[in-house]
């Protein structure tokens, strides 16, 4: 779940928070999906009306934007507003269009050999808003696993075809006329396979905020989109991505996330030719790139590691591992804690 733009936590107040994580398998939107709106719902609608209703679109505004930018994804999008009951409000938050600003941490990289291409993150938030559920789907043509967030948006996945991506924050206080990035990153896995087609969405589609998204195929072919609302999407053959885009701009920001020694530590990996996929994924499990900063909400909930050539992807957590894949994705549940001792599960 998404949080807004002054998330995060006073120091010395205790954080002794649980996140479940679910996998949930179900190819065709139904009594499931329903079921995850009704228990996340609750929540989720404080958060779209913290500004205020007014601040937020019309159903007729989301609507023609989603029909004008990702008009192969509607079908999608009315399938999941009736599984919602219809309401004017649910609809209007699963388009994503111009939701409430919010801020991440978040490490992103690809390692590409010519045998193998990972692409590996750690998810830096707040544990008590994120979703926790992973979804299993195929309500287009191809097959998708990926982190879900706000219901059908995705924070990180793969589809079938090898494409796997990941969002990261920009590090740019900025808020514009456009979609929240896990909505297009969705529209991208449902109806994308290649690194090119991906990038020509992400060239296309407005974003409301600043973000980083980390592509890459089973090609091995990867690029990073440094996207923003208010200039055009700068899209480089660039393997790694932290939160800044170019050049620091948000100081705070940007000190207290660390994010150039985070970017620093990754370009060192990615760049030295004895970096194994081993190796590149234990970096993820120590600091710089792991942080336990979870009183203000820039803590790592969470470690993916997508191999889109085999179609498996690792979530990890201290002392844990959920290897999942299109032909082995067992429904279970995961429960992680996350307080001031750290993060155990």
């Amino acid at each position: 779940m998404d949080g807004n733009l002054s998330a995060g936590r006073a120091p010395g107040i205790e954080l002794d928070k649980a996140l479940t994580f679910r996998t949930v398998h179900e190819e065709q939107a139904g009594p499931k999906w329903q079921s995850l709106f009704e228990y996340h719902w609750p929540a989720y609608e404080p958060w779209y009306l913290s500004e205020g209703e007014r601040e937020r679109p019309s159903y007729l505004e989301c609507y023609n934007a989603f029909r004008h930018h990702m008009p192969e994804l509607l079908d999608t999008y009315r399938t999941l507003c009736a599984l919602t009951g219809g309401g004017d409000l649910a609809s209007r938050l699963l388009s994503l269009y111009r939701p409430p600003p919010y801020i991440t941490g978040c490490s992103q990289a690809v390692l590409a050999r010519p045998t193998s291409t990972v692409l590996a993150r750690n998810y830096d938030y707040p544990p008590e808003l994120c979703e926790g559920t992973i979804l299993y789907t195929r309500w287009n043509q191809r097959r998708v696993i990926a982190m879900s967030d706000c219901l059908w948006g995705v924070l990180d996945g793969m589809n079938d075809s090898g494409l796997a991506v990941s969002l990261a924050f920009g590090g740019r206080k900025v808020v514009g006329d456009g979609f929240g990035a896990p909505i297009i990153l969705r529209y991208i896995l449902e109806f994308c396979d290649t690194v090119p087609e991906a990038a020509a969405v992400l060239e296309r589609v407005p974003t409301h905020m600043a973000y980083n998204i980390t592509v890459t195929d089973a090609c091995g072919r990867y690029v990073t989109a440094m996207i923003a609302p208010d200039r055009r999407a700068n899209i480089r053959r660039v393997a790694v991505a932290t939160n800044h885009q170019k050049k620091i701009e948000w100081y705070a920001h940007a000190l207290a996330s660390e994010t150039l020694i985070r970017e620093r530590q990754l370009s060192i990996l990615v760049d030295d030719d004895e970096t194994t996929n081993e190796r590149l994924i234990a970096a993820f499990s120590a600091p710089p790139l792991f942080r336990h900063d979870y009183q203000r909400g820039l803590g790592t909930v969470y470690t993916s590691v997508y191999y889109p050539k085999e179609g498996r992807v690792e979530f990890r957590w201290p002392g844990r591992v959920l290897d999942l894949s299109f032909d082995k994705f067992c429904e279970e549940q995961t429960i992680v804690r996350y307080g001031s001792r750290g993060l155990y599960s």
